[in-house]
């Protein structure tokens, strides 16, 4: 893949430069899509080598730790055309710490390679799924027990995937990055203001913010305490509506980001990278900003498509019963990279037997 010319000698034109100016600017825009739980890192690519140093952790997952299951050859030439990563957000109370704590924001995004729309999926946090080993638990529990190597097996392993990426974030790095975006409008109904008001408090405490409360309405300005503990509500429309509202967080960020001048990226960098924890490689990186002057939102969704929560699940408490996982795993093929009639592999069939067993759905 041929360089960029940002990365080519100056040119000597006036004209050249404004032009060369404008390539950057444009890769620095789209890549704040990922820019709530990874792009951020992506816009090294503009800013030099240096900050890559900043991350705050840095993992490599090889396809021994992502437990990749037997797929077909056609599936695997279908995954080839999209990169997919894995997203979580975790809820640790502590800052820094990429390594414990339940992953309550679980997001699978797909990047066509060739079209450049991103997609997202949201997997509920209390998906009854095997998070290893054959132990069937609450998809969140995997990054708690075995960090991002067994969060991204977990994925892979339960919806055919083959995920070797990932970016990890916590409280403090939203709450920055919104905050340095100026903030975001959002919709708020009286029932979602009640609980992002008492949310308030406590998300104050674990980031050392002094936010107020806000009031419902159409557009309303929010900071980055209150668009948290926005994303944080589970008590309107359970986790579905809570995994819909990150969503729209993070796209209301992306739209934000559009706006922003180089020095408010650089800020955004200075600040953030090192409260990211990612699989990203500086090559990867770049591979992705070759393609970012063509990155588009596409639609987003939340998974599994059909389920029950018949209350306690066994060991594994209240849970959300894919109803059944294998036909779930068809549908997520379909809206992530195109695929009709996606068959599940035997692995993915087992889970989904063990699963009914368990449950009796």
């Amino acid at each position: 893949m041929a360089r960029d010319a940002h990365y080519e000698a100056e040119y000597p034109s006036r004209k050249k430069k404004k032009m060369n100016r404008k390539k950057r600017q444009r890769r620095k825009v789209i890549f704040t899509i990922l820019a709530v739980l990874f792009a951020l890192v992506g816009l090294v690519f503009a800013y030099g080598w240096s900050k890559y140093g900043k991350l705050g952790e840095q993992v490599t997952i090889h396809d021994k730790d992502a437990k990749i299951n037997d797929l077909s050859v056609d599936t695997k030439k279908t995954l080839e055309g999209f990169q997919s990563i894995a997203l979580f957000g975790l809820d640790n109370r502590t800052a820094g710490n990429f390594e414990s704590g339940n992953s309550d924001t679980i997001i699978v995004v797909s990047i066509n390679k060739d079209t450049g729309e991103i997609k997202m999926a949201s997997v509920y946090r209390d998906t009854y799924l095997d998070i290893g080993e054959n132990s069937f638990r609450k998809a969140n529990a995997a990054y708690a027990n075995g960090g991002p190597k067994q969060a991204i097996g977990m994925l892979n392993k339960n919806l055919d995937l083959n995920i070797t990426d990932y970016v990890s974030v916590d409280f403090n790095a939203l709450v920055d990055a919104i905050d340095l975006l100026g903030g975001i409008e959002l919709d708020i109904s009286e029932e979602e203001a009640k609980w992002l008001n008492g949310y308030v408090t406590e998300t104050n405490k674990v980031t050392g913010h002094n936010s107020g409360t806000i009031s419902a309405g159409t557009n309303v300005h929010v900071d980055g305490v209150q668009a948290t503990s926005y994303a944080r509500i589970r008590y309107v429309g359970l986790d579905y509506g809570r995994t819909e509202r990150q969503r729209t967080v993070i796209t209301k960020m992306f739209e934000k980001a559009k706006q922003c001048d180089l020095l408010t990226l650089n800020s955004l960098l200075d600040k953030l990278l090192p409260q990211i924890s990612t699989s990203l490689s500086m090559t990867e990186l770049l591979g992705l900003a070759a393609n970012a002057g063509k990155y588009s939102m596409g639609e987003n969704t939340g998974f599994p498509f059909d389920k029950e929560t018949p209350g306690n699940v066994g060991g594994a408490g209240d849970a959300v019963v894919p109803v059944d996982l294998a036909n779930n795993v068809s549908q997520l093929h379909q809206f992530l990279y195109g695929s009709e009639g996606y068959t599940p592999t035997e692995t993915v069939q087992n889970i989904s037997s063990t699963i009914r067993a368990n449950t009796g759905l």
